[in-house]
């Protein structure tokens, strides 16, 4: 049986075990800061209630029946500091979720690394640090990559694996592997601040406040767009398919709009001019980012339309039909 891990009690570690444990798999919270027996039994019963709490609410919506909440809380097992050692001496997996600090991930990833067998797996959950730089900290740095969750962790599907240069590919298939075992989807990042996701996020959260700020719109009507027309759009299709569907001529000409008008970061970047250049749009030339020359496009076409109208049925938002 895989040991799975997970190297602190706080909200990630016990996200990442309700995910192990609701597929099957068993796992430990490990307490891994030294503290009280009462503090650290406080923080582990903690953490055993609010798992309990979110399978409640996914019972008292039916995704999942009552009866078998107890199953699930058998296959988490819950460690003070004072099992360290054993518990990672027999750890596979290590999912290290300690305090958003260099300092205290350094720390923690020092002293697990000298505890877990040699062909263990180490990834941090940071969200903010480059793989490279907590690698420095671990025995092994080859076994080692990042692993950022989206919270909460136990719904969201994404878990964008960063792996650092000296990050041994088979570690990485076996990683990935035993994520996607549990239901999760996987991608792929470089080192890079903020990754894809939260780089992403930054962006439209800050132009968001930046059009309350200039009075654009009301907060209440900027949140409405995004529900029922960004969102949806995006949930259908990537940014980058978007690109390609619509056409990079539409990105380039409203990017270089718009940034005329409200400042250089609305300026496309140099990859959407070199495509502009080589008469790469997308769809409609048979290569943009994506290459469209091997598919029926117009089969494409309607599958994506087939999506997106399923997402607007679910939400009660197609538009009805007259009498």
């Amino acid at each position: 049986m895989t040991g799975i891990v997970a190297l602190g009690a706080g909200r990630m570690g016990r996200g990442i075990a309700h995910a192990f444990a609701y597929s099957g798999r068993p796992v430990t919270i490990l307490d891994f800061k030294q503290r009280t027996a009462d503090a650290s039994d406080t923080l582990l019963a903690g953490a055993r209630a609010e798992i309990t709490e979110n399978l409640e609410f996914l019972a008292s919506l039916g995704v999942l029946d009552g009866a078998h909440i107890p199953t699930v809380l058998e296959r988490i097992h819950l460690a003070p500091f004072g099992d360290a050692e054993a518990v990672l001496a027999a750890a596979d997996f290590v999912f290290e979720g300690v305090t958003e600090t260099m300092a205290a991930k350094a720390d923690a990833l020092a002293r697990a690394s000298e505890m877990v067998p040699d062909g263990a797996v180490i990834a941090s959950t940071t969200s903010t640090m480059l793989s490279g730089e907590l690698a420095a900290h671990t025995a092994h740095p080859e076994n080692f990559l990042n692993a950022h969750f989206l919270n909460p962790a136990y719904l969201i599907p994404l878990v964008e694996v960063s792996p650092s240069d000296h990050t041994s590919e088979d570690v990485i298939a076996r990683f990935t592997s035993l994520l996607e075992s549990i239901g999760k989807v996987t991608v792929r990042c470089n080192a890079s601040p903020g990754y894809i996701v939260p780089r992403l996020q930054a962006a439209a959260m800050n132009e968001a406040a930046r059009m309350v700020e200039e009075g654009v719109a009301a907060p209440e009507d900027i949140d409405k767009a995004v529900r029922t027309g960004f969102g949806i759009r995006y949930a259908t299709m990537g940014f980058v398919e978007f690109t390609d569907y619509g056409g990079v001529d539409i990105l380039y000409h409203a990017g270089n709009y718009l940034a005329e008008k409200l400042g250089p970061r609305f300026a496309p970047p140099d990859i959407v001019a070199e495509k502009m250049q080589a008469g790469d749009l997308g769809l409609k030339t048979g290569k943009g980012f994506y290459d469209f020359s091997e598919i029926d496009a117009d089969a494409y076409r309607r599958e994506k339309l087939a999506t997106f109208i399923g997402l607007l049925q679910h939400m009660d938002l197609m538009p009805k039909a007259g009498d």
